[in-house]
């Protein structure tokens, strides 16, 4: 399992996971959701208490690597 700590503006968002099984979770902080409940990283995944999860690497993330 491998997971990173995923910031905005300087301030925890939440952690991206990287699962034993290939499959990606994303949760939002706690602190960050009662914070700052209207500003999510991308419109496809909203400031929520629920866990995000695919079978890949979520587009928001993938977008954000570099390539090669």
């Amino acid at each position: 399992m491998r997971q990173a700590k995923i910031y905005y503006q300087d301030g925890l968002a939440g952690i991206l996971v990287e699962t034993d099984d290939g499959e990606y979770e994303f949760t939002y902080d706690k602190e960050y959701v009662k914070s700052f409940p209207e500003r999510f990283l991308t419109f496809t995944m909203p400031v929520s208490e629920k866990k995000y999860r695919s079978n890949r690497l979520f587009p928001f993330f993938e977008g954000l690597i570099p390539e090669g």
